[in-house]
């Protein structure tokens, strides 16, 4: 900043705020939301994006064990529920704020670059198909801005990897309560892992998300 004959340069200030508001709006376009469901998930899902605010300043993708003959179905079933539109995730869609992504095929959805996504068959072992811990891992290893990690109702331990992996790297994560699941196997697993940094029940986690994005997401470390 310059000062001048006692006085602060205001077209120095002006840029300099300018700047930090660019800075700061840039920050908060880099945020993403990743979801894992299973059993039990649309239900919870739908409560959740009900309560998020319009404009929502972040990506939301949501990766749902759900055959890929009923994913369109549940998505536009969501759509509904929700004040942000709900589409099925195709190869090569980017990532925008107020954007709500859904995996939909039988492959893996994955964040293929930075901003946008991809489906892929590999690993071809996994449980579950899609795959929230690759889904998860893929965020891991490709986004660098803001991250909100949650993991929902379901069957067995898909997601609490990820969720841990996620949490350990910077991102701020929730699992769902016991009380609140409608089956307490992926949330539990990802209790036990220590990969939650809130334990929350269903009621709390939307307005828990906008609630963190208002000062920005915490962002990946490497």
């Amino acid at each position: 900043m310059l000062v001048m004959e006692g006085r602060v340069d205001k077209s120095s200030q002006s840029a300099s705020a300018s700047y930090l508001n660019e800075s700061a709006s840039a920050r908060l376009r880099e945020q993403l939301v990743v979801i894992g469901a299973s059993a039990g998930g649309p239900t919870a899902l739908a409560s959740i994006l009900r309560v998020l605010p319009v404009p929502f300043p972040a990506s939301i993708v949501i990766v749902q064990h759900i055959n890929a003959s009923f994913a369109v179905g549940m998505a536009e079933w969501l759509s509904l529920h929700s004040h942000l539109p709900v589409r099925i995730a195709e190869t090569a869609d980017r990532l925008a704020p107020g954007s709500v992504l859904m995996a939909g095929t039988d492959a893996h959805l994955v964040l293929a670059s930075p901003w946008t996504l991809g489906y892929a068959y590999d690993p071809r072992g996994a449980v579950y198909c899609p795959s929230i811990d690759v889904f998860f891992q893929s965020v891991l290893q490709r986004w660098n801005g803001g991250v909100a990690g949650v993991l929902l109702t379901g069957m067995g331990r898909d997601g609490a990897q990820g969720l841990k992996m996620l949490r350990d790297a910077g991102a701020f994560t929730i699992a769902q309560d016991e009380a609140s699941s409608a089956v307490y196997g992926m949330p539990n697993a990802a209790a036990t892992l220590g990969a939650a940094t809130e334990i929350l029940p269903l009621n709390a986690i939307g307005s828990r998300v906008a609630q963190l994005l208002q000062s920005g997401l915490p962002t990946l470390r490497r």
